[in-house]
């Protein structure tokens, strides 16, 4: 990380060592979960597009490179609203969820994560950048900290893994 100004500015390599917490209240990072790129989408449980858990367990079992990171969140319409167990027993029993699952987070507003900010700076195909807008916005991150934006709409079935 470079100091310029007394402001922080990331290289796009720090975005695969920010920290963030897994649901047992340790910290990771997306390097320290393995594979050499990672698709990171915030989570819901009782959302129109739930049924994406599907074709992210998917892409997770056939892209051996590939890690699906889930963060649950409960700021669109309070579809997340379980607690850390409750969200590991419905993806696990429902969709057979096996790809890691971290704390619940807000990715939005004054408590968004690190990781969240610096993953919202990308835009998406339509321009859109900023804020998520939905649940299951997808953030493609390849070995360099590149990232690509997808929105709620783009399954996981159409990304470019």
């Amino acid at each position: 990380m470079f100091i310029i100004g007394g402001e922080k500015e990331h290289t796009m390599a720090s975005l695969l060592d920010t920290l963030f917490l897994t649901m047992n209240g340790e910290t990771t990072t997306l390097r320290d979960l393995g594979g050499t790129r990672w698709l990171v989408v915030n989570v819901a449980s009782a959302c129109g597009a739930t049924p994406q858990y599907a074709g992210l367990q998917t892409l997770h079992d056939q892209h051996e490179e590939l890690t699906v990171v889930g963060f649950p969140c409960n700021q669109f319409g309070a579809q997340e609203p379980g607690t850390h167990e409750e969200i590991c027993e419905f993806t696990t029993s429902k969709y057979q969820v096996t790809f890691p699952l971290m704390a619940k987070v807000d990715v939005n507003g004054e408590g968004r994560i690190p990781l969240y900010e610096q993953l919202c700076v990308t835009s998406d195909a339509d321009g859109h950048s900023g804020d998520i807008r939905w649940n299951f916005e997808k953030f493609l991150i390849d070995g360099e900290g590149n990232v690509q934006r997808f929105s709620t709409r783009a399954t996981p079935e159409t990304l470019p893994i």
